[in-house]
């Protein structure tokens, strides 16, 4: 089998380090290698909106599809100054393995705008967003490509590309986004679902390790959504929250944090940040390597290095973010052995409940947030359950495991539905 044709220092490039391996394993034929690792489609388009001066801007806008073979695109769409090509096709190969790994009837899509939101007012962004959305009417729908928020866009930036597209086809359209405000088709159940995915994991795990989530100390990277839900549920479940971090640096209480406490703290603040918390002061870094038992990062990618993995004193680590154990980390704290839940399988809950959004807009019946929840339980356990089956039988990571059942999944997709060449 032919080795990535990706440059190693690509966004792209990093991130065939894990398919390479589990393609290794799956034994896949030349052909089929070559397919995987080439995106379907790849879009740059021009953005001339007009600022609020009357002045013109013309911004680059992206949207990747990386593969159909089980369902239509599926990613999120950013706005930041940093956006490219190479990191969103690389976000969209990330997502093809994170829909399949845990069965989701999609494939692999992202999107973004190289673009900072931060100085543009309300209206510029909506003139921006919609004519984004109207330059990619032709790519993107409930059949073809079904986008969501992602970094620096939210449910607001979701209901003006539903509505841009719906106003293009002369029909109500929400299945095209999900993410959505709950008054124009969104899901109950969709903000915590991430943050409720990582509990999940968690519980699945330390389940198959004979363990229990209540008493466990907890370390929690990032307050964001995805990190102050994680410690919100876990709290709640009887586990202690002995760390926490955000933008000002890491809090420290070894006999506990009251999350409660934090998040009323954080909403308070003028910024929205946990600066002025009642609690020990440590870095971002030294929070990793506190004394606990599970460790959630759920800030930046490439937190968990070849330079602290042997550090960390957590038995078990919840991937909250995209991607933030390296490769080499990766393979220290298996040597360790500590379990590590990656992140296509431990943060795949607000994508799970995003294709529960797309169901309930296409049947145009909303179900209650309980049965949100329950489904998205029984889906993740479900699937949890075949990882860990499937690295018992390869001798593997769960990392290499999820890799291997998502594609394997995606190439049996292309198998029955054949080549068409």
């Amino acid at each position: 089998m032919p080795t990535s044709h990706q440059p190693d220092s690509s966004v792209f490039g990093e991130a065939m380090h894990f398919f390479d391996a589990a393609a290794q394993r799956l034994n896949l034929t030349s052909s089929m290698y070559r397919i995987l690792t080439h995106p379907s489609r790849q879009v740059i388009i021009s953005i001339p909106f007009a600022r609020d001066n009357g002045e013109f801007e013309v911004y680059t806008g992206y949207r990747v599809q990386y593969s159909s073979a089980r369902g239509p695109g599926k990613g999120g769409i950013r706005y930041h100054p940093n956006v490219t090509l190479d990191e969103v096709t690389a976000l969209a190969f990330w997502m093809t393995w994170k829909c399949a790994v845990v069965d989701l009837p999609f494939g692999g899509a992202k999107g973004g705008v190289t673009c900072d939101p931060n100085v543009l007012s309300l209206s510029e962004l909506e003139r921006l967003t919609r004519r984004y959305a109207a330059d990619l009417i032709e790519i993107i729908g409930p059949d073809k490509d079904v986008p969501a928020p992602d970094v620096n866009t939210n449910p607001q930036t979701m209901a003006w590309i539903m509505d841009t597209v719906s106003m293009h086809l002369r029909a109500h359209t929400p299945a095209v986004v999900t993410g959505k405000p709950l008054n124009v088709g969104g899901s109950r159940g969709r903000v915590e679902a991430t943050g409720r995915g990582v509990m999940i994991a968690i519980e699945a795990a330390l389940e198959k390790m004979n363990k229990s989530l209540k008493g466990m100390r907890v370390v929690v990277q990032g307050f964001g959504n995805v990190g102050s839900i994680s410690a919100k549920l876990l709290s709640d479940a009887g586990a202690k929250i002995v760390g926490i971090s955000d933008v000002t640096g890491g809090y420290h209480n070894p006999k506990g944090i009251d999350i409660a406490a934090a998040l009323e703290h954080a909403n308070k603040s003028a910024h929205r940040t946990l600066d002025g918390f009642a609690a020990d002061r440590v870095s971002n870094a030294q929070l990793l390597e506190l004394d606990c038992d599970i460790l959630v990062p759920a800030a930046l990618e490439n937190q968990l290095t070849e330079k602290n993995a042997r550090k960390i004193k957590a038995s078990l680590i919840a991937e909250g973010a995209n991607g933030p154990t390296t490769p080499e980390a990766d393979a220290l704290l298996s040597e360790g052995g500590i379990t590590v839940i990656p992140d296509i399988l431990a943060n795949a809950g607000g994508v799970t409940v995003s294709y529960f959004e797309w169901v309930q807009n296409r049947m145009g019946y909303y179900w209650r947030e309980k049965e949100v929840n329950d489904r998205l339980r029984d889906l993740l356990r479900e699937n949890f359950d075949v990882v860990w089956d499937t690295g018992k039988e390869y001798g593997t990571t769960l990392r290499g495991a999820a890799y291997v059942v998502a594609i394997k999944r995606v190439v049996d997709a292309y198998m029955t539905r054949g080549i068409y060449a």
